[in-house]
């Protein structure tokens, strides 16, 4: 997968590309990242890539030339790429949302900055909008790192256990079931007898059973859009 980051501050993607998973998939070839300065395409003086609003305002909103510039260079090189700003007004980044994404070949990710971005620029240049949550972030950068991230998990490959995509929080629609790892007893809490028992089916059905009561307690929200079977029911009333 080929993800283009374009951004006012490069730099700030160093070590996130050098660390962990993200390095791996990089030194695997499953993933290319480049980050293109947005400032290298400015013709101001100074690479300016921001000015004052038309209509007053405060702060300084990003310019359009800079972000068509560089755009187009991403787009000379990937011409079929996804091109997607990442804002607030967007659709909400969820799991389906990144499964979605991470089926495309080729991403461009905007990073906007300041105030925001000439709608100029978004209107010709983007296909899409995506935040990542209803709150406020000093740039999209940290909002790219994410998507990144989660697309990264579900590239074929990256992860030593195709198996550890399918059981994480929010991918059968329900949060995780508690985990547990040695020592068998800490501070006088043991580990679940039925996690040590070796049955396969009654750890399964703890699993579910605990996946269920997990998202009853902190997401309930999430159950509406279940498919639930009538021992899930069950389940949940006893809990």
């Amino acid at each position: 997968m080929q993800i283009d980051v374009l951004t006012l501050f490069p730099h700030v993607f160093t070590s996130f590309k050098e660390t962990s998973m993200i390095a791996r998939a990089l030194q695997k070839g499953l993933l290319h990242i480049e980050c293109i300065d947005i400032r290298a395409f400015s013709q101001m003086k100074h690479k300016n890539a921001d000015d004052y609003p038309f209509g007053g305002g405060s702060g300084m909103l990003m310019t359009a030339p800079p972000i068509a510039g560089a755009m187009r260079y991403a787009m000379q090189r990937h011409p079929s790429a996804r091109r997607i700003f990442l804002g607030p007004r967007g659709k909400t980044l969820t799991q389906e949302k990144a499964r979605e994404l991470a089926a495309e070949d080729s991403l461009i990710l905007l990073c906007g900055h300041y105030e925001g971005v000439d709608q100029r620029a978004l209107d010709r240049y983007t296909d899409e909008e995506l935040s990542i949550g209803d709150y406020i972030l000093t740039g999209g950068e940290t909002a790219a790192m994410v998507v990144i991230d989660c697309l990264t998990r579900l590239i074929p490959g990256v992860l030593g256990c195709q198996e550890s995509t399918e059981d994480e929080s929010f991918s059968s629609g329900l949060l995780e079931y508690p985990q547990y790892t040695r020592p068998r007893v800490f501070e006088g809490v043991s580990v679940p007898e039925t996690l040590i028992n070796g049955n396969h089916a009654q750890i399964l059905h703890w699993r579910r059973r605990e996946a269920l009561l997990a998202t009853m307690r902190f997401r309930p929200d999430l159950l509406d859009a279940c498919t639930l079977s009538d021992e899930d029911r069950a389940c949940i009333q006893e809990g």
